[in-house]
């Protein structure tokens, strides 16, 4: 699906609108062949970038057409999706290639694989804080916008990190396992994303991809500096979610060997009266076999030497 919208130039209000007028911003979720056919006919720009950012292996970048005065910035903004796997976690945090397009100087695209909160929060400030015909402001915003989702989404992540942390601290289960390790793969996914991210900005900060306003350019250095704490915070949480899954895979292991040690010394212990039942059922003659009290004696035998096995094992803290 696609929507358009238009500001006023008079009352500064943003309008959804159906005409393709210059100025328009024109918002593509998902969209079909049919519609993808029909914005490149009436803009008069190649399918091929609006298929660039449908792309999930995109990365990061900026392309620029010079025929026809087309640009194409990539990024990557952060996604909360839910899998059908059963034993995984179900919830991970991933990213996926957003495009804006620059038309010329008549109008500015975003393309999505699927709804997000960055376009969604864009749509609800549309009417007051969109200009569509400043297509520079519009990008910077979009780009100070996804770096603070970035930030909400770590917040995110590093609470339930710590959820996760205190169910493990009670017992170990495998699905806080997983779960923590799903959260190590977002992690990893959102640093490298907030990385190519800041070479886009870097670049357009430059001034050689659109003209920079000095009105504007204030909010795309607000946008790296956001983006910039939002790397270090991802770089910080990810060493603690390691030393923390390094730790539980310790004690782990730890107690995997105090059970095996235990149960060792338990064999140990069971096998002495085995034994000496053993040797006085043999089909010899025996101490006590004539004793009226031989099974006490012998049955008395065995438990004592259990017991001060299990003494000696106890002061050698091998029980």
């Amino acid at each position: 699906m696609f929507t358009m919208y238009r500001t006023d130039e008079i009352t500064n209000i943003t309008e959804e609108t159906k005409e393709f007028k210059k100025g328009n911003w024109i918002n593509m979720i998902a969209p079909t062949e049919s519609e993808i056919k029909l914005v490149c006919k009436k803009l008069k720009i190649e399918e091929d970038f609006i298929r660039y950012a449908l792309d999930y292996e995109e990365k990061a970048r900026i392309d620029i057409e010079d025929d026809d005065n087309t640009i194409l910035f990539i990024i990557d903004v952060p996604v909360y999706e839910v899998t059908n796997e059963r034993e995984t976690g179900k919830e991970e945090y991933s990213t996926m290639p957003f495009g804006i397009i620059f038309v010329r100087d008549d109008y500015i695209i975003t393309v999505g694989l699927h709804r997000c909160h960055l376009i969604e929060d864009l749509e609800k400030r549309a009417k007051r804080e969109v200009i569509t015909y400043k297509k520079s402001r519009m990008l910077f915003q979009i780009f100070y916008k996804n770096a603070s989702e970035y930030l909400k989404y770590l917040k995110k992540i590093n609470k339930e990190t710590e959820v996760a942390e205190n169910v493990l601290k009670n017992s170990m289960k495998n699905k806080e396992l997983l779960k923590m390790l799903s959260l190590e793969k977002g992690l990893v996914y959102f640093t490298t994303s907030l990385k190519s991210n800041e070479v886009v900005m870097e670049k357009t900060l430059r001034g050689k991809t659109i003209k920079l306003y000095d009105e504007d350019e204030d909010i795309l250095e607000d946008a790296i500096i956001e983006n910039k704490q939002a790397i270090e915070m991802a770089k910080i949480y990810s060493d603690i979610l390691n030393g923390t899954l390094d730790a539980y895979a310790s004690i782990i292991s730890n107690n995997l060997n105090q059970v095996m040690k235990f149960l060792t010394s338990i064999t140990i212990i069971i096998a002495i009266p085995t034994l000496i039942s053993s040797y006085w059922g043999m089909n010899v003659r025996v101490p006590f076999q004539d004793n009226p009290y031989g099974f006490i004696i012998v049955f008395g035998l065995s438990i004592c030497l259990a017991f001060i096995s299990m003494f000696c094992m106890k002061r050698k803290n091998m029980l």
